[in-house]
This record gives C-alpha cells, structure tokens and sequence, in this order.
C-alpha cells in the first residue's frame, strides 16, 4: 500500500452520522486514534452508540461529558465503563458472546460503522488480529469499515479480511494494551488443584484470563495432550503451549491448532501467535457456537462466578443489580462442554470474596443476574473441594454446595435449609 491510500483519523471519522451505531473492535485492539478523534467531533454528533465487547484504555465515548454526543452500550462491561454504566450514562445489552455476531448478521441490533485495527496487509489480506470478536460480522453489515492498519496488530491466522472491504484505512503505530500475568493466591492455587485433578490427558479446555485460570494452568503441568478451543487465552496458556503440554493432538476438528476468539496479555502472547499456523483466531460465530464446541470430545470448561446459591443459580455478571462484567460466554462453553463426548462444565470459585463476604449463599443478592442457570450447572469447584450437581434434587444440590462453602459460613446455610 502507497502512503497515498492512508487518510487522517479525522477525515476518517466524518463518515459518523447522528443517530449512527457504532461498532468498536476490542479487548487489547481498541481504535484509540479514531475513538479521539470521533470525541473532537462530539460537538456535531448526536446519540451515536457504540457496541463492542469490553475495551481496553480510556473509554471517553461512555462519559457523562459527552453524553449528548455518544450513548455506550457494551456487550461486557470492563473497568473503565463500570462507573459510567452505574451512573446511567452508559449501559449494558445483556448477550451470550456467540448470540453478539448474531444480533449484527440478523440487524436485531444496527451496525453503520465499524471502527476496528487490524495487521499489515499479506497478498491483500489483513488480519484483526487480538480481536476477532463479532467484529466479522460488523463488516459485514456497516455501511462504513474504516481499518487502523499498525503494526502492533499480529498477523494472526483464521478468518482473514480482503484490504478492498475497507471504505477507509488509517495509519497508527501505538502498541496493543496488554494485561501481566496475575499471580495465583493460595486460595487459587487449592481451587486449580481440584480443577485439574476433574481434566483427563486429551481433554480440550476453555478458560480465560487472571489468577484463577492461572492457577489451574499451573496444575496441569503433568497433564499430556490437551488441546484449547476457548474464546481467550492468556500468558498461563500460552506456558503451557510452549512446553508441550497443549498440542491439540485429540482434537476432532482443527487437530493441531490452537482456536481462539480475541486475547488480552503480555506482549509475548501477541508475539506468539504472529504468522503462527498452529493458531488459529476465528469468528465469534465459530468458537462459542455451542455445536461446534462439541464437535471436540472430552471439553472441559472453566468460568468463574460472583456468587452461586444453594439451588445451583450462577450470578457472574453482577454484584446485586450493579452490573460488574458481562454475561461473556461462560454459558455458550458450559452447554458446548455438557454435550462434549466426555465432556464437563465447571464453575469455579473461591467460597469467599476478598473482602470476607459468603459467595456460596442461600438466595443470590435481590437484582442479581443469573448467567448460568440451575439446570445447566454441572461441577462447582471451590478449594474445599469439588462437587456435581449434574442430576441432583434441589436438597441434595444444597448439601453438596454446603460442604464446599467456607466452614464457617456452613452452619448458617444449614439453618436455612
């Protein structure tokens, strides 16, 4: 590509109309130089959405200041837009992360923009790299595809995008956000012991990032022959890729590969998988399609949660009725996982949160979300042990939940019985 084919963040942008919905590329990948530049226009614009999956950096167009100009509305609600989502100033579309393709493909939800970064082109095809996402399906559907094509951006395998599908490219050089590697507590430690004790040599996992994934990727350092079909992974995978121990050998479908939707880590795990062939980064539409997950026998799925009561119900998305996180694609892989060949869904959690509050409880807090259903919960791993409530009544689910909650918190949810 000639200098020439480049034009500025700010001639880009202008293709924004009020009333627009806007779709953002995510994660690690976040537009930044088109997302300032759309905020110096905030002045001309009014109510243009933005939807994306949770963002990295500075979130400006979920800002009270700008409200007027931009209303966000997230398919996840990352750290930076959990206070604006409180305040009323941003908001939340409650989705399974493999329905989110689906709500543009079927323009349930609208999408006239799609503001995305993506790789140096190769033989006139780019990769979007970290993020894959819905992001697909947004260029499929907008009526504008403006690219940041930089160099940061990996040039991943998968499902790759032609450069002539852009209606504008601009150039930027700042690196992806990246997340260190969080170390595992003791708590996480014991909770990824009884994980890793539940995974069989051969199994195909799914899991995500932070201390807790962490830790079970840490007792898995005997395991042989596992494979990874996730929508993310982390620098705790990428460890145990590096070593052998995942070779993606008793995979039925993409034997041999890595499959991943979108990653947030060190900069070592965007290196990894630049012009790597045994990974490959797909559509949305792909890796948390239930059907497809079962496709790989022996899938072994791990998610965590905020607070699970005593019937089974998994609260991850919300603190009472404050929405934390999102609904993600925790139950796209627990279903994908239950009707895996040998497979098996598992909720993870410590029986405690930080600041000492019972994450096993009678009833969830009044407003909380149930992401996870009862009848779809199957093992519940806490680091006094792990149980399955996979056919049991709502008495004997109680009891087997009991004798994982913190010891001292037993006697009380006994009483309450």
């Amino acid at each position: 590509m000639s200098q020439e084919t480049f034009i500025s963040a700010r001639e880009a942008v202008k293709a924004v109309r009020s009333g627009d919905h806007v779709h953002l590329s995510s994660i690690a990948s976040v537009p930044h130089i088109l997302i300032e530049a759309l905020c110096e226009r905030a002045g001309e614009l009014r109510d243009v959405h933005f939807h994306h999956f949770h963002t990295e950096g500075p979130a400006p167009y979920g800002s009270r200041e700008l409200r007027e100009a931009f209303f966000d509305q997230g398919f996840f609600v990352g750290a930076n837009l959990r206070p604006s989502v409180r305040e009323g100033v941003a908001d939340y579309i409650p989705a399974n992360l493999f329905e989110s393709q689906l709500m543009y493909r079927t323009h349930a939800l609208p999408c006239d923009v799609a503001l995305v970064q993506v790789s140096e082109p190769v033989d006139g095809m780019v990769s979007l790299g970290t993020s894959i996402d819905c992001s697909l399906a947004a260029l499929e559907v907008a009526r504008e595809r403006i690219a940041v094509v930089n160099p940061s951006v990996p040039f991943a395998y998968g499902d790759l995008v032609p450069i002539e599908r852009f209606t504008a490219l601009v150039r930027d050089h700042r690196p992806l956000n990246t997340k260190e590697y969080v170390e595992p507590s003791p708590t996480d430690l014991e909770i990824g012991r009884y994980c890793a004790g539940l995974i069989p040599d051969g199994a195909c996992l799914q899991m995500g990032i932070g201390a807790l994934p962490n830790a079970v990727c840490a007792s898995l350092k005997d395991h042989r022959h596992l494979g990874l079909h996730t929508e993310m992974f982390s620098d705790g995978a990428l460890e145990l890729i590096q070593k052998g121990i995942i070779d993606n050998s008793c995979k039925a479908i993409d034997r041999g590969k890595t499959v991943a939707s979108f990653l947030l880590g060190s900069q070592k795990v965007y290196d990894f998988i630049h012009r790597n062939p045994a990974v490959e980064m797909r559509d949305i539409a792909y890796t948390n399609d239930p059907r497809v997950i079962a496709r790989n026998p022996q899938v072994v799925s791990i998610n965590s949660a905020i607070e699970i009561d005593l019937s089974g119900q998994v609260c991850a998305d919300s603190i009472g009725p404050a929405i934390y996180s999102g609904t993600g694609g925790q139950l796209d892989f627990v279903r994908g996982a239950k009707l895996s060949e040998g497979g098996k869904a598992i909720i993870a959690l410590a029986s405690r949160s930080p600041k000492g509050h019972p994450k096993i409880v009678r009833q969830l807090r009044p407003g909380a979300g149930v992401v996870t259903p009862r009848a779809d919960v199957q093992w519940v791993v806490t680091e006094y042990g792990a149980v399955n409530l996979y056919g049991k009544s709502l008495q004997e689910r109680a009891r087997l939940l009991i004798s994982i909650a913190h010891p001292e918190d037993r006697e009380a949810l006994e009483r309450a019985l």
